[in-house]
């Protein structure tokens, strides 16, 4: 990795950060609207990218929003990041659609799974609104946005269509 696509990286982080401190009220805390610059990064500059991003940009998150969930945001960072994984492969790969379907439905529901068994079913159940809504933002952002920025961050960061 080279220094110009760690910066890159490091200012997709950044961006995370800023979409952390927009919040989405939920019965449990609240949750952010700091997936988008993961996902972005997914495209942009690959799945592995994208998970730094998301798992980075989770924990920065957890932070500004306090740390509500303690030692269970680490479990979350891992779930991020391998779901914008996910999500930047079928993406890179012309499968759009099932990109923002497997986004949506991880991020709302299957990423909380773990907290029915740590937790408590209830606590589940008090987290999936919150989830739905702040995922739904974040694939409404990415779904416009995503075809528009896509190539002309690519020609900013990308030399030839690699990475330098």
């Amino acid at each position: 990795m080279n220094v110009r696509k760690i910066s890159t990286i490091a200012i997709f982080i950044a961006l995370s950060a800023v979409g952390a401190l927009i919040k989405v009220p939920s019965p449990i805390g609240s949750m952010a609207l700091d997936s988008f610059p993961a996902l972005l990064a997914a495209v942009i500059l690959g799945p592995v990218s994208g998970a730094i991003v998301a798992g980075l940009g989770h924990i920065i998150s957890a932070f500004i929003g306090g740390m509500t969930l303690g030692p269970f945001h680490f479990l979350i960072m891992v779930e991020m990041a391998v779901l914008v994984w996910m999500f930047g492969v079928l993406y890179v790969h012309g499968k759009k659609i099932g990109a923002f379907f497997l986004f949506f439905i991880g991020n709302a529901f299957i990423l909380a799974l773990p907290f029915v068994f740590l937790v408590s079913l209830e606590f589940y159940t008090m987290l999936v609104p919150g989830l739905t809504g702040a995922t739904a933002i974040n694939i409404v952002l990415a779904a416009l946005l995503l075809p528009r920025l896509e190539p002309v961050l690519k020609k900013v960061i990308l030399k030839d269509g690699i990475v330098e």
